[in-house]
Protein backbone atom coordinates (compact mmCIF):
# COMPACT_ATOMS: atom_id res chain seq x y z
CA UNK A 1 0.00 0.00 0.00
CA UNK A 2 1.38 3.40 -0.69
CA UNK A 3 -1.97 5.26 0.64
CA UNK A 4 -5.22 4.18 2.43
CA UNK A 5 -8.56 3.81 0.73
CA UNK A 6 -10.68 0.97 -0.65
CA UNK A 7 -9.26 -2.44 -1.72
CA UNK A 8 -7.99 -1.29 -4.36
CA UNK A 9 -4.96 0.58 -2.61
CA UNK A 10 -3.81 -3.10 -2.33
CA UNK A 11 -0.66 -4.04 -5.18
CA UNK A 12 0.45 -7.42 -5.25
CA UNK A 13 4.58 -6.68 -5.82
CA UNK A 14 7.78 -8.37 -5.74
CA UNK A 15 9.85 -6.87 -3.02
CA UNK A 16 13.66 -7.87 -2.20
CA UNK A 17 13.54 -9.48 1.14
CA UNK A 18 17.02 -8.60 3.62
CA UNK A 19 18.89 -11.29 5.53
CA UNK A 20 16.50 -11.53 9.31
CA UNK A 21 18.57 -8.76 11.59
CA UNK A 22 19.19 -9.36 15.43
CA UNK A 23 16.68 -10.79 17.02
CA UNK A 24 14.71 -11.66 14.36
CA UNK A 25 13.45 -14.85 12.21
CA UNK A 26 12.23 -15.08 8.53
CA UNK A 27 9.14 -17.26 8.23
CA UNK A 28 7.62 -18.74 4.63
CA UNK A 29 4.20 -18.53 5.28
CA UNK A 30 2.07 -21.41 4.37
CA UNK A 31 -0.67 -19.37 5.82
CA UNK A 32 -2.06 -15.85 6.14
CA UNK A 33 -5.00 -15.04 8.59
CA UNK A 34 -7.25 -12.13 7.10
CA UNK A 35 -8.78 -10.01 9.84
CA UNK A 36 -10.86 -6.44 9.87
CA UNK A 37 -8.23 -4.98 11.84
CA UNK A 38 -6.51 -5.52 8.22
CA UNK A 39 -9.52 -2.87 7.04
CA UNK A 40 -8.98 -0.58 9.65
CA UNK A 41 -4.91 0.27 8.67
CA UNK A 42 -6.28 -0.03 5.00
CA UNK A 43 -8.71 2.61 5.05
CA UNK A 44 -6.57 4.27 7.74
CA UNK A 45 -8.60 4.46 10.65
CA UNK A 46 -6.43 3.20 12.53
CA UNK A 47 -2.51 4.88 11.23
CA UNK A 48 0.63 3.21 9.87
CA UNK A 49 3.45 4.46 8.51
CA UNK A 50 3.31 4.39 4.76
CA UNK A 51 4.47 2.42 2.14
CA UNK A 52 3.92 -0.53 3.64
CA UNK A 53 1.97 -3.56 4.10
CA UNK A 54 -0.65 -5.44 5.62
CA UNK A 55 -1.74 -8.38 7.66
CA UNK A 56 -0.69 -9.01 11.60
CA UNK A 57 -0.97 -13.14 11.75
CA UNK A 58 0.03 -16.04 9.78
CA UNK A 59 1.83 -19.38 10.69
CA UNK A 60 4.29 -21.56 8.60
CA UNK A 61 8.04 -22.41 8.88
CA UNK A 62 11.47 -20.34 10.25
CA UNK A 63 13.82 -20.68 7.51
CA UNK A 64 16.60 -18.36 8.76
CA UNK A 65 17.45 -16.81 12.01
CA UNK A 66 19.29 -13.74 13.11
CA UNK A 67 22.01 -12.73 15.50
CA UNK A 68 20.89 -13.38 18.89
CA UNK A 69 17.71 -15.91 17.98
CA UNK A 70 17.09 -18.03 21.25
CA UNK A 71 13.15 -18.34 21.29
CA UNK A 72 13.16 -20.68 17.43
CA UNK A 73 15.18 -22.52 15.00
CA UNK A 74 15.35 -22.78 11.33
CA UNK A 75 12.75 -25.76 10.33
CA UNK A 76 10.44 -24.94 13.84
CA UNK A 77 7.16 -24.87 13.09
CA UNK A 78 5.50 -21.47 14.00
CA UNK A 79 2.27 -19.37 14.02
CA UNK A 80 2.21 -15.77 15.39
CA UNK A 81 -0.28 -12.46 15.93
CA UNK A 82 1.47 -9.53 16.49
CA UNK A 83 0.86 -5.68 15.43
CA UNK A 84 3.42 -5.34 13.33
CA UNK A 85 1.67 -5.06 9.39
CA UNK A 86 3.83 -7.00 7.05
CA UNK A 87 1.45 -11.04 6.89
CA UNK A 88 0.50 -10.58 3.72
CA UNK A 89 3.63 -12.13 2.03
CA UNK A 90 5.17 -15.16 1.03
CA UNK A 91 7.54 -14.55 3.01
CA UNK A 92 9.05 -11.78 6.04
CA UNK A 93 11.09 -11.47 8.63
CA UNK A 94 9.65 -10.40 11.66
CA UNK A 95 10.89 -10.75 15.77
CA UNK A 96 11.35 -13.81 16.71
CA UNK A 97 10.00 -13.24 20.14
CA UNK A 98 6.58 -12.65 18.30
CA UNK A 99 6.67 -16.61 17.52
CA UNK A 100 5.02 -19.48 19.23
CA UNK A 101 6.09 -22.90 18.39
CA UNK A 102 3.13 -24.43 17.13
CA UNK A 103 2.03 -27.93 18.00
CA UNK A 104 2.29 -30.85 15.10
CA UNK A 105 -1.08 -31.25 15.61
CA UNK A 106 -2.70 -28.22 14.72
CA UNK A 107 -2.20 -27.56 10.75
CA UNK A 108 -1.11 -24.43 9.52
CA UNK A 109 -4.60 -23.12 8.13
CA UNK A 110 -6.49 -23.98 11.41
CA UNK A 111 -3.27 -21.95 13.22
CA UNK A 112 -3.12 -18.82 11.18
CA UNK A 113 -7.21 -18.53 11.30
CA UNK A 114 -6.93 -18.63 14.83
CA UNK A 115 -4.13 -16.72 16.38
CA UNK A 116 -5.41 -13.22 16.47
CA UNK A 117 -9.19 -13.86 17.30
CA UNK A 118 -8.48 -16.89 19.56
CA UNK A 119 -6.29 -15.29 21.19
CA UNK A 120 -8.93 -12.51 21.58
CA UNK A 121 -11.23 -14.86 23.20
CA UNK A 122 -8.58 -16.04 25.65
CA UNK A 123 -7.72 -12.39 27.16
CA UNK A 124 -11.63 -11.16 27.08
CA UNK A 125 -12.93 -14.60 28.53
CA UNK A 126 -10.02 -15.11 31.19
CA UNK A 127 -8.26 -11.55 31.60
CA UNK A 128 -10.41 -8.62 30.33
CA UNK A 129 -13.52 -10.61 32.83
CA UNK A 130 -12.98 -13.75 34.23
CA UNK A 131 -15.44 -15.37 33.24
CA UNK A 132 -17.42 -18.54 35.38
CA UNK A 133 -19.88 -21.10 35.24
CA UNK A 134 -23.42 -19.85 34.69
CA UNK A 135 -22.90 -16.70 34.07
CA UNK A 136 -24.67 -14.46 31.07
CA UNK A 137 -23.37 -12.44 28.43
CA UNK A 138 -24.06 -11.19 25.40
CA UNK A 139 -21.63 -11.13 22.45
CA UNK A 140 -22.53 -9.48 19.11
CA UNK A 141 -21.04 -10.88 15.60
CA UNK A 142 -21.53 -14.63 17.32
CA UNK A 143 -20.87 -15.77 13.72
CA UNK A 144 -17.78 -13.90 12.85
CA UNK A 145 -14.29 -15.99 13.00
CA UNK A 146 -13.97 -14.59 16.91
CA UNK A 147 -17.65 -15.28 17.48
CA UNK A 148 -17.96 -18.80 16.88
CA UNK A 149 -14.78 -19.40 18.53
CA UNK A 150 -16.76 -17.42 21.44
CA UNK A 151 -19.50 -19.71 21.44
CA UNK A 152 -17.48 -22.85 21.74
CA UNK A 153 -14.77 -21.09 24.62
CA UNK A 154 -18.49 -20.26 26.69
CA UNK A 155 -19.68 -23.34 26.13
CA UNK A 156 -16.68 -25.35 27.75
CA UNK A 157 -16.67 -22.58 30.94
CA UNK A 158 -20.23 -23.21 30.76
CA UNK A 159 -21.38 -19.62 30.70
CA UNK A 160 -24.51 -18.74 28.82
CA UNK A 161 -23.82 -17.00 25.57
CA UNK A 162 -26.57 -14.64 23.84
CA UNK A 163 -25.15 -14.09 20.09
CA UNK A 164 -26.39 -11.41 17.72
CA UNK A 165 -26.34 -12.17 14.08
CA UNK A 166 -27.36 -10.63 10.91
CA UNK A 167 -29.29 -13.40 9.23
CA UNK A 168 -30.95 -16.68 9.70
CA UNK A 169 -28.27 -18.79 8.01
CA UNK A 170 -25.77 -17.49 10.76
CA UNK A 171 -28.07 -17.74 13.54
CA UNK A 172 -28.09 -21.37 12.79
CA UNK A 173 -24.52 -21.74 13.06
CA UNK A 174 -24.07 -19.82 15.94
CA UNK A 175 -26.22 -22.60 17.64
CA UNK A 176 -24.43 -25.03 15.97
CA UNK A 177 -21.26 -24.01 17.97
CA UNK A 178 -22.43 -23.60 21.41
CA UNK A 179 -24.90 -20.73 21.86
CA UNK A 180 -27.09 -20.72 24.43
CA UNK A 181 -29.63 -18.22 22.74
CA UNK A 182 -29.30 -16.20 18.89
CA UNK A 183 -30.80 -12.72 18.03
CA UNK A 184 -31.26 -11.85 14.44
CA UNK A 185 -31.08 -7.81 14.57
CA UNK A 186 -32.87 -7.72 11.37
CA UNK A 187 -35.63 -9.72 12.76
CA UNK A 188 -35.87 -9.07 16.79
CA UNK A 189 -34.98 -5.76 18.92
CA UNK A 190 -31.79 -7.34 20.45
CA UNK A 191 -32.21 -5.14 24.26
CA UNK A 192 -36.17 -6.52 24.22
CA UNK A 193 -34.91 -9.68 23.44
CA UNK A 194 -31.83 -10.10 25.69
CA UNK A 195 -34.03 -8.43 28.42
CA UNK A 196 -36.86 -11.10 28.09
CA UNK A 197 -34.25 -13.55 27.96
CA UNK A 198 -32.62 -12.70 31.19
CA UNK A 199 -35.91 -12.09 32.99
CA UNK A 200 -35.25 -8.21 32.85
CA UNK A 201 -31.87 -8.18 34.38
CA UNK A 202 -29.66 -8.02 31.83
CA UNK A 203 -26.26 -9.42 31.27
CA UNK A 204 -23.15 -9.23 33.23
CA UNK A 205 -20.85 -8.31 29.99
CA UNK A 206 -21.41 -7.31 26.79
CA UNK A 207 -18.78 -8.53 24.10
CA UNK A 208 -19.43 -5.62 21.10
CA UNK A 209 -16.76 -5.37 18.12
CA UNK A 210 -19.57 -3.62 16.27
CA UNK A 211 -19.50 -0.07 17.38
CA UNK A 212 -20.89 2.68 16.58
CA UNK A 213 -24.27 0.66 15.49
CA UNK A 214 -24.48 -1.24 18.40
CA UNK A 215 -23.08 1.17 21.65
CA UNK A 216 -25.78 2.41 22.92
CA UNK A 217 -28.06 -0.53 23.12
CA UNK A 218 -25.02 -2.74 24.42
CA UNK A 219 -25.55 -0.38 27.15
CA UNK A 220 -29.05 -1.29 27.67
CA UNK A 221 -28.64 -4.71 27.90
CA UNK A 222 -26.30 -4.55 30.93
CA UNK A 223 -27.70 -5.05 34.64
CA UNK A 224 -26.41 -2.59 37.05
CA UNK A 225 -22.71 -3.13 37.66
CA UNK A 226 -21.66 -4.70 34.34
CA UNK A 227 -18.92 -4.49 32.11
CA UNK A 228 -18.86 -2.86 28.37
CA UNK A 229 -16.10 -4.86 26.57
CA UNK A 230 -15.56 -2.82 23.43
CA UNK A 231 -13.33 -4.34 21.08
CA UNK A 232 -13.75 -3.30 17.36
CA UNK A 233 -15.49 -0.86 15.01
CA UNK A 234 -16.98 -2.90 13.00
CA UNK A 235 -19.78 -0.39 11.66
CA UNK A 236 -17.41 2.41 12.53
CA UNK A 237 -15.71 4.32 15.64
CA UNK A 238 -18.22 4.72 18.64
CA UNK A 239 -18.99 8.30 18.66
CA UNK A 240 -17.93 10.60 21.83
CA UNK A 241 -20.82 10.19 24.59
CA UNK A 242 -21.15 11.36 28.36
CA UNK A 243 -19.69 9.17 30.99
CA UNK A 244 -23.14 9.93 32.87
CA UNK A 245 -24.58 7.46 30.22
CA UNK A 246 -22.70 4.82 32.45
CA UNK A 247 -24.12 5.92 36.13
CA UNK A 248 -27.85 6.34 34.74
CA UNK A 249 -27.31 2.75 33.86
CA UNK A 250 -26.21 1.68 37.25
CA UNK A 251 -22.97 2.32 37.70
CA UNK A 252 -21.64 0.58 34.58
CA UNK A 253 -18.39 -0.37 33.49
CA UNK A 254 -16.33 0.04 30.28
CA UNK A 255 -13.36 -0.89 28.51
CA UNK A 256 -11.54 -0.60 25.38
CA UNK A 257 -9.26 -3.39 25.30
CA UNK A 258 -7.10 -4.90 22.54
CA UNK A 259 -4.98 -8.07 21.99
CA UNK A 260 -1.60 -6.39 21.87
CA UNK A 261 -1.85 -5.10 25.25
CA UNK A 262 -2.48 -8.35 26.93
CA UNK A 263 -0.23 -10.32 25.06
CA UNK A 264 2.55 -7.44 25.51
CA UNK A 265 5.07 -9.24 27.57
CA UNK A 266 6.50 -12.84 26.15
CA UNK A 267 5.47 -14.25 29.51
CA UNK A 268 1.66 -13.76 29.05
CA UNK A 269 1.78 -14.14 25.36
CA UNK A 270 3.22 -17.86 25.80
CA UNK A 271 0.26 -18.71 28.69
CA UNK A 272 -2.43 -17.10 26.62
CA UNK A 273 -0.94 -19.27 23.68
CA UNK A 274 -0.88 -22.67 25.51
CA UNK A 275 -4.65 -21.67 26.74
CA UNK A 276 -5.91 -21.71 23.33
CA UNK A 277 -3.37 -24.44 22.37
CA UNK A 278 -4.83 -26.49 24.63
CA UNK A 279 -8.72 -26.01 24.11
CA UNK A 280 -7.93 -26.47 20.26
CA UNK A 281 -5.47 -29.43 20.44
CA UNK A 282 -8.38 -31.22 22.75
CA UNK A 283 -11.33 -30.39 20.24
CA UNK A 284 -13.27 -28.33 22.77
CA UNK A 285 -12.86 -25.40 20.32
CA UNK A 286 -13.08 -26.38 16.68
CA UNK A 287 -11.63 -23.37 14.49
CA UNK A 288 -13.71 -23.09 11.06
CA UNK A 289 -12.09 -21.98 8.24
CA UNK A 290 -14.75 -21.10 5.59
CA UNK A 291 -13.28 -18.94 3.28
CA UNK A 292 -10.11 -19.41 1.32
CA UNK A 293 -8.15 -16.79 -0.43
CA UNK A 294 -4.91 -16.78 -2.86
CA UNK A 295 -2.88 -14.02 -1.36
CA UNK A 296 -3.53 -12.13 -5.26
CA UNK A 297 -6.85 -12.07 -4.58
CA UNK A 298 -6.81 -10.49 -1.40
CA UNK A 299 -8.80 -7.43 -2.86
CA UNK A 300 -11.68 -9.69 -3.11
CA UNK A 301 -11.26 -11.08 0.31
CA UNK A 302 -11.21 -7.55 1.69
CA UNK A 303 -14.77 -6.71 -0.35
CA UNK A 304 -15.97 -9.79 0.61
CA UNK A 305 -15.25 -9.31 4.42
CA UNK A 306 -16.83 -5.47 4.68
CA UNK A 307 -20.00 -6.54 3.23
CA UNK A 308 -20.04 -9.28 6.24
CA UNK A 309 -20.82 -11.79 3.41
CA UNK A 310 -17.67 -14.11 5.53
CA UNK A 311 -18.64 -16.43 8.41
CA UNK A 312 -16.08 -18.36 10.12
CA UNK A 313 -12.79 -17.58 9.76
CA UNK A 314 -10.58 -16.70 5.99
CA UNK A 315 -7.30 -17.37 5.14
CA UNK A 316 -5.36 -16.11 2.49
CA UNK A 317 -2.66 -18.83 0.64
CA UNK A 318 0.47 -17.58 -0.38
Amino acid sequence: MHRTGGPEVMEYVDVELAPPGPGEARVRHEAIGLNFIDVYFRTGLYPQLLPGGLGVEGAGIVEAVGEGVTEVKVGDRVAYAARINGAYAQQRNIPANLLLALPERIGFDTAAAMMLQGLTVQYLFHRTVALKAGDTILFHAAAGGVGLIACQWAKVLGVNLIGTVGSDEKAALASAHGAAHVINYNKENFVERVREITGGKGVSVVYDSIGKDTFTGSLDCLAPLGMMVSFGNASGPVPPFSLTELGSRGSLFITRPSLFSYASNRSNLEEMAASLFGVVSSGEVKVDVHQRYRLDEVARAHTELEARKTTGSSILLP
